[in-house]
């Protein structure tokens, strides 16, 4: 069985790792990336809320003990710093930028208490920095940045056998993401697997942080109970579990390539080889094995779910937390190996991931730069696809939502001005109606036709009044709608005008593209449609 000091001895040639204090430069680079990605939202940031981040702001305007798709904890968030700042974007991602730093800190806190070095801590930091999972939610407010920050810390309070510190992070962590629930799992299954510490299991500190992590489900289960438990059907029909759902053959490929994609290749390698590394029946190291059971349990419960559903590139985000420990000790390792061409190879992919890692993030922060490369790369615009690059820019997504919202706020004025009365607003989808909302003159409430058009189910099919569950208070009205016409829209309205369309471009390039239409007379949907879609 390997020793800490045999496990530890690359990793401390880098230096002295128990005399040299480097907690702050590590704490001053951690500030000035705050500072960074401040200055950044508030003078330089080209990008828009995209569609989720505006829509858990809407959320925030109408706050709840939980929501459709999500536990509160975003929008709590959000409307404290908007309470403060106002509805600004800057305001509606400070709290990302302020969990991100936390993250960090804790990632640096991670790394001392398991491998006793600072010089590995601030390594951490550094090269956390171009890792895309810990450097991305750093200015995009999603439930992603939150639930990272509460899963990071707590491990450092798990770590220490801080129980109820870590029951209690977890708690707030389950209000961000229902991913939080597995941490008591990967501690339990890190104890189980140890002779020396199975006895814990029988103690009282354990089963403390069970039952506080459990408190964090207390308004969620509270708030489904009232509301026909829609979140649970939610999450089962995401994870391809509902009763129509079969295998798919390239579900398992699709979720291995995006996690590929995701940590740019480089960091994906690298985390296998630490998982097969610092396996915990090899090495017999508590502090590793716990950073491992924090890691690999919630990447196998997404594997297994990607069977039956592709789901998304982020659902095991947590799996990298501490995965990213173990990965950035074993490129050390790699980076010190006493054989020189083991260690120049080394070097060489570092190297180049590093950068690589920096250049996307840029380039996703600042995609103006990148974009006319991906015009020479797209096929030319036509009218039956007037924004061929959004298949390679994904950060489209968050373009153009002024140019719609004053192309919505036009025609706002003119209805108003011949109706005499203000027009409602209405999306296709659900992701409409809070990138209207927001970026609206007033921010007035929007609302989306989506459950009448097989859209999936969302937050605003729950709020009251709406025009498709209560069509007789909008009887009559006029809307200014954004979206297809499709045969249901079109019985639902005496007159639908000819559409405006409005196509958003940056440099020349058309990055994204609505048709934006003023529909009078609403009458309500065909026999009171409903998607079932969830």
């Amino acid at each position: 069985m390997a020793t800490t000091l045999e496990l530890t001895r690359p990793i401390r040639a880098m230096g002295h790792p128990t005399t040299s204090n480097l907690h702050l430069p590590v704490y001053a680079l951690i500030a000035a990336f705050a500072v960074a990605n401040l200055l950044y939202l508030l003078v330089a940031c080209p990008l828009d809320l995209a569609p989720d981040e505006a829509h858990y702001w809407d959320w925030s305007r109408r706050l709840d003990w939980s929501y459709y798709s999500k536990g509160p904890l975003v929008a709590w968030l959000i409307r404290g710093s908007c309470a403060l700042l106002g509805d600004t974007m800057p305001a509606v991602r400070l709290p990302a930028v302020l969990c991100n730093a936390l993250l960090l800190v804790a990632v640096h806190r991670l790394t001392v208490q398991t491998f006793r070095s600072d010089r590995l801590a601030l390594a951490a930091v550094a090269l956390g920095l171009s890792i895309p999972p810990l450097a991305a939610p750093a200015v995009l407010m999603t439930i992603d940045g939150p639930f990272l920050c509460c899963w990071a810390w707590a491990c450092v309070f798990a770590q220490r056998r801080a129980w109820a510190a870590a029951g209690l992070v977890a708690a707030v962590g389950v209000l961000a993401k229902y991913t939080m629930l597995l941490f008591p799992v990967c501690v339990g299954l890190y104890l189980l697997t140890d002779h020396r510490r199975r006895g814990l299991l029988l103690r009282p500190g354990y089963w403390v942080l069970c039952g506080l992590t459990a408190l964090g489900l207390v308004p969620i289960v509270a708030w489904n109970a009232a509301n026909d438990w829609v979140s649970v059907r939610h999450v089962v029909t995401l994870a391809g579990a509902d009763e129509g759902s079969g295998f798919d053959p390239l579900a398992l490929p699709h979720y291995l390539g995006s996690q590929f994609g995701l940590l740019i290749g480089y960091w994906f390698l690298a985390w296998v080889a630490a998982i097969c590394h610092f396996r915990p029946w090899r090495r017999g190291n508590p502090r590793t094995a716990f950073l491992w059971w924090a890691s690999v349990p919630v990447f196998a419960v997404f594997l297994l779910a990607a069977v039956k559903s592709k789901g998304q590139a982020n659902w095991p985000a947590a799996a990298y937390v501490s995965g990213a420990v173990l990965a950035v000790a074993w490129v050390v390792r790699q980076v010190s190996d006493p054989d020189p061409r083991h260690r120049r190879l080394a070097c060489f992919f570092l190297a180049v991931a590093v950068p690589l890692g920096v250049v996307m993030t840029l380039a996703a922060r600042f995609p103006g730069l990148v974009r006319p490369l991906y015009a020479d790369l797209a096929p030319a615009p036509t009218a039956g696809r007037p924004v061929p690059i959004r298949k390679l820019d994904l950060t489209s997504r968050m373009h153009g939502w002024r140019s719609l919202a004053t192309v919505v706020d036009e025609l706002r004025e003119q209805a108003r001005t011949e109706d005499g009365e203000e027009p409602v607003l209405a999306g296709m989808t659900w992701t409409i109606p809070g990138e209207l909302a927001f970026y609206c003159r007033g921010h007035p409430t929007a609302y989306t036709f989506g459950p009448a058009l097989a859209d999936r189910h969302s937050q605003y099919d729950l709020w009251r009044p709406n025009p498709i569950a209560n069509a007789q208070v909008f009887r009559g009205r006029t809307f200014v709608y954004v979206g297809d016409i499709t045969p249901e829209v079109q019985q639902a309205f005496d007159r639908v005008d000819p559409p405006v369309e409005v196509v958003a471009s940056d440099g020349g390039t058309p990055v994204a593209d609505w048709r934006v239409r003023v529909l009078r007379g609403f009458r309500g949907f065909p026999n009171g449609k409903r998607g079932a879609g969830y």
